[in-house]
């Protein structure tokens, strides 16, 4: 089974996204930065959701992302599905925190239990067929509106969305033109390459030659 390892956001300014994201969010090696002056302008097709177990640790995360500089695009509130809040980096990168718990059982922790990289596309069922081809398994799938794929554990989950939805869930105008700004790095890839809707893919083995965010 294919699974992502790792992200890659590009960026203007490097060490302004390096301290931004040790303010706001501890991810690991699950998300790397890159220097880039790629065009790019509105929205970029994709979001990246944290998902963690309670209300408190969506406030925590949302609050700590805006003290470092990021624009709330929605505050924290309650909602059918549980609990989120979605804020923009200054590096122009999405972020939903969420939970579907609906009351807390304890004090914040800011524990991030998975991450999603949810990319907007045209043609679920398609994009859906071409990443099935590439080797990955579906986790979860409701038609042509949404497909999760399984990832390995501690690794981020790839998912499908149509464009126009992302952008509304977000909170922002769906247009958007120029570089994703994102690089999408998987177990099975073995040469870089860009899939249906113009994402970047590539090797693992890339890994090494940046350093994790």
């Amino acid at each position: 089974m294919n699974s992502l390892t790792s992200l890659v956001l590009e960026v203007d300014d490097l060490a302004a996204a390096e301290r931004f994201y040790a303010d706001a969010f501890d991810l690991g090696g699950s998300l790397d930065l890159r220097a880039s002056k790629a065009p790019t302008s509105g929205f970029r097709g994709f979001t990246l959701s944290l998902l963690v177990s309670q209300p408190a640790d969506v406030r925590r995360l949302v609050d700590a992302a805006a003290a470092a500089g990021a624009t709330v695009l929605k505050p924290a509130t309650k909602s059918l599905w549980g609990h989120g809040g979605v804020v923009q980096a200054p590096d122009g990168t999405i972020w939903k925190v969420a939970t579907s718990a609906r009351k807390d059982t304890g004090p914040a922790t800011g524990r991030i239990e998975s991450v999603v990289l949810l990319l907007g596309v045209a043609d679920v069922a398609a994009t859906k067929r071409f990443h099935l081809d590439h080797g990955f398994a579906v986790g979860k799938s409701f038609g042509s509106r949404y497909v999760e794929f399984e990832a390995a554990p501690g690794t981020p989950t790839l998912a499908l969305y149509r464009r126009r939805a992302l952008a509304k869930d977000a909170g922002v105008a769906p247009d958007g033109s120029g570089s994703h700004r994102l690089v999408i790095r998987a177990e099975s890839t073995t040469a870089p390459f860009a899939d249906p809707d113009g994402f970047t893919w590539e090797p693992a083995a890339h890994e090494v030659a940046d350093g994790a965010a």
